[in-house]
């Protein structure tokens, strides 16, 4: 690497963008630039049982009743997903996963992972555009050194590798990164010239290798059944302890492409896939505390307090009890050795207590009447498992509420993350929504962590969530039961947030997907001053909380569905999808019969062949703003 170095200090013109020694350069970014996924990625449903799998077949058979398939086994790998673009050959972006719409680019971080290749190998013919997707992780071993550097360092310890790597691809400083010994698996093809398509997944993995990418391990050949299913996951379940790196899980996919299009996916899964996870590891501690927690709507919820545990790659020293009713229930006390276990390997819990090991000191726990943080008394309702703060104005649910009101479904409010809301909040700068927009950028640049350019960053983000628009400010004012869904149809029925205001419980009722429990949430809102002073509050800091005004848009699209596919020039897809929704019309994410248009962008891929063969109308750009533009 020196002698490579040397040589293309002395002759820069023979640098190349793909050279090993180009993987790591520039300087350290202020934040990573938002990039819109062309294909949604889609998170994988689980199956924790042999049944659960069994009727994954079934619903397989089910949708694919005359035709013989087979499956592909995949390990499951516990690290963080990620999207490599490559184009004639040259890798000229990565994105993380994100929200599965939308994720971060970080590119800069993942050139410098060595098996990621900067350039493709040469093949026959080569891809033009090529679109992969792959988990980024960290191995045991890599894993144990980082914390044991940064124990001599005094720094925080990592929980677990996936959390590691996960930092690592999102530090600012490219050449940190460079020093942490990341690794991918590559285990998918989303975007490639059709003429290179391969038709089943295992051929999809063998051309990824023949490439030059290093792919998910996998069955060397296709299973035939849920038999083979269960031998292969037997096999690897045995040998788990051997691996150098984590996995929780094998995914089962149906082999063939062809049929993963006719089965299709819902808004969050795919149908051809499943994840087929192991059984979860069981440790044993002892409870040392149970303290209470206080969300954004003042729910009071308990968490168990133990000696640290290492419990499938993580050390763990918490887990929630859920409430009152259940710690009743295990009946847990202070003092109880209890076996514990990581539920779909993810978030920790009780399973019992061992009562054989208690020795009488055990603390039965008495749940609070007042609220620790602001010492206002907690109510539990009447029917309800969970008990309540009956302050609103309690600090703890205020930063709740403040990062539910800056998430991306709601304000969209980029820079404005936990650490930044927490020093607003206890420095009495924010007590409410409305006082982030009286924030000046001076104040901001004295929080910890926040230099000139970050506080202007802030700022300006603030600035622009005052134009998210009606749907959005009614969803982030985090009105209970009221959901993104709800927010859309509330939007769409009232002009403003004052005629909603005004609304009684019945004619709330009569809206289809509005029932009697979001009904009388909202009736409850609003009938509080407080809530309509904060409302008339962000009104008068200039955020929109109405419809837009002039030529309303009448629902031209009512009852027709949509499919996009490809890139589009004058449209992000989200832009897109919000313009058609907005004349009543739906989109979704595959196509069926039912679908009525497929939009098609540049290199529009599997969709665009699934319309012709369905005989479904297919536009282009142009033909989407034609449609769009009506009156």
């Amino acid at each position: 690497m020196s002698e490579l170095i040397k040589l293309e200090e002395e002759n820069p013109e023979f640098v190349s963008p793909y050279s090993s020694s180009q993987r790591v350069g520039g300087e350290p970014v202020e934040g990573f630039p938002t990039v819109e996924h062309r294909v949604p990625m889609l998170s994988l449903d689980n199956a924790y049982s042999i049944e659960e799998v069994k009727e994954f077949e079934k619903r397989i058979k089910r949708l694919l009743p005359k035709e013989s398939f087979e499956y592909i086994a995949e390990l499951k790998i516990d690290g963080l997903g990620v999207a490599l673009i490559y184009e004639n050959g040259v890798l000229t972006r990565g994105a993380t996963r994100g929200d599965g719409a939308r994720g971060e680019n970080i590119t800069s971080n993942l050139r410098t992972i060595k098996s990621i290749p900067l350039k493709i190998k040469d093949s026959k013919p080569s891809p033009e555009y090529l679109e992969v997707r792959g988990e980024v992780f960290l191995s045991r071993d890599a894993f144990e050194k980082i914390n044991t550097e940064r124990e001599k360092k005094g720094e925080s310890l990592f929980a677990n590798s996936r959390n590691a790597a996960a930092g690592s691809l999102r530090l600012l400083d490219p050449k940190i990164t460079a020093k942490r010994p990341l690794d991918i698996f590559l285990y998918n093809i989303i975007f490639i010239d059709e003429r290179l398509r391969p038709e089943t997944q295992l051929k999809s993995l063998e051309f990824l290798k023949e490439l030059g990418f290093k792919v998910v391990p996998h069955s060397e050949k296709p299973l035939k059944n849920f038999e083979e299913i269960f031998n292969y996951y037997n096999q690897k379940k045995e040998k788990l302890e051997e691996l150098e790196y984590n996995t929780d899980g094998l995914v089962i996919k149906v082999n063939s492409f062809p049929q993963q299009k006719l089965l299709g996916e819902t808004s969050k899964h795919p149908r051809w896939a499943i994840a087929f996870k192991f059984p979860a590891k069981q440790a044993r501690t002892t409870i040392r505390n149970i303290e209470v927690q206080v969300g954004s709507t003042g729910a009071v919820t308990p968490v168990a307090i133990f000696d640290s545990t290492s419990l499938s790659g993580s050390t763990i020293s918490r887990a929630t009890l859920h409430n009152e009713d259940e710690i009743k229930r295990k009946d847990i006390r202070v003092g109880d050795t209890v076996l514990i276990e990581k539920g779909g390997d993810v978030i920790p819990k009780v399973i019992k207590v061992i009562t054989a090991e208690r020795t009488g000191k055990e603390k039965i726990f008495k749940f609070p009447k007042i609220c620790k943080v602001c010492q206002s008394p907690i109510f539990r309702p009447e029917g309800e498992a969970v008990a309540r703060c009956t302050n609103p104005s309690c600090s703890a649910q205020i930063k709740k509420r403040l990062q539910h009101f800056a998430s991306r479904s709601a304000m969209d409010i980029e820079h404005l993350g936990p650490s930044i809301i927490e020093q607003l909040v206890e420095k009495n700068y924010v007590k409410d929504f409305a006082d982030l927009y009286l924030l000046d950028e001076n104040t901001l640049a004295g929080l910890e962590r926040m230099g000139k350019k970050s506080a202007q960053n802030l700022k300006e983000a603030i600035e622009k969530s005052k134009n998210a628009g009606f749907q959005r400010v009614l969803f982030a004012l985090g009105i209970r039961h009221v959901g993104e869904r709800a927010s859309q149809i509330l939007s769409e029925k009232y002009p403003s947030i004052d005629k909603l205001a005004e609304a009684d419980r019945e004619s709330l009722e009569e809206i289809e997907e509005i029932g009697p429990r979001i009904a009388e949430s909202i009736v409850n809102f609003f009938s509080q001053r407080s809530n309509c002073g904060l409302v008339e509050r962000l009104k008068r800091a200039g955020i929109k909380t109405s419809r837009e005004t002039g030529k309303q848009k009448k629902a031209t699209l009512e009852g027709k569905q949509f499919v996009l596919t490809g890139a589009l020039e004058s449209f992000s897809r989200r832009k897109a999808k919000k313009a058609i929704e907005e004349l009543g019309g739906r989109v979704t994410s595959s196509v069926s019969k039912n679908t009525n248009y497929v939009i098609a962008g540049k290199d529009p891929g599997t969709k665009y062949q699934d319309a012709l063969r369905l005989n479904i109308d297919i536009l282009d750009e142009n033909g989407l703003k034609k449609i769009i533009s009506k009156d």
